[in-house]
């Protein structure tokens, strides 16, 4: 770690306002775009970015340096970033649930691939809505590393680190990962 990340996270740690502003202002476009990745719906990853910038500022006094300071930020904004997903998944199952047995609210789901990601640009936005609805279909794993490489542009050793993993798990899941989506966008273009 460098001498300077040290003596950043030691005014992080002392509860420095101006340091946290820093921090703030330094990855918030970074955790917004990782969660806007998983999430696929803006006010998802509005409040994602906070709740992820809350927790840096309750838990920074436990961050032991065994990463460095960005690694560990991507780690608490994937699993935020999951652990909302899951919860929505939980939800939309409840929700259908009610609708077969007659009670609760009778509203359609909405659908969620439809968002803007500022990493795409306006005139690829029609092709990347349709690739967003087939990263949404990857195995978890392979989304966060086809997501942090493809769109946050994360290097694999970086993936590994944050994901806390193997560099050649990385590159599998991601190898994997661009298999899926080139069987579901064909599967798509040619239906």
């Amino acid at each position: 770690m460098h001498p300077e990340e040290q003596e950043f996270i030691e005014r992080l740690k002392a509860g420095n306002s101006d340091a946290f502003k820093t921090l703030v202002d330094t990855f918030k476009n970074k955790v917004y775009h990782s969660a806007l990745g998983i999430l696929q719906n803006e006010e998802d990853a509005q409040d994602t970015t906070q709740e992820v910038f809350i927790a840096i500022h309750s838990s920074i006094k436990n961050f032991k340096g065994d990463s460095s300071l960005s690694t560990w930020i991507y780690r608490i904004t994937m699993t935020r970033s999951l652990d909302l997903l899951r919860k929505h998944k939980r939800q939309k199952r409840s929700g259908i649930m009610k609708r077969i047995f007659g009670s609760g609210d009778e509203r359609e789901l909405t659908d969620q691939h439809s968002f803007y990601h500022p990493g795409v640009q306006l005139e690829n936005k029609e092709k990347a809505v349709i690739l967003f609805k087939a990263i949404a279909y990857l195995p978890e794993q392979q989304r966060i590393a086809f997501s942090l490489h493809n769109l946050d542009e994360l290097s694999y050793q970086e993936i590994a680190e944050v994901m806390e993993t193997s560099l050649s798990a990385v590159e599998s899941l991601i190898h994997r990962a661009k298999q899926n989506l080139r069987k579901y966008l064909s599967d798509y273009y040619n239906t």
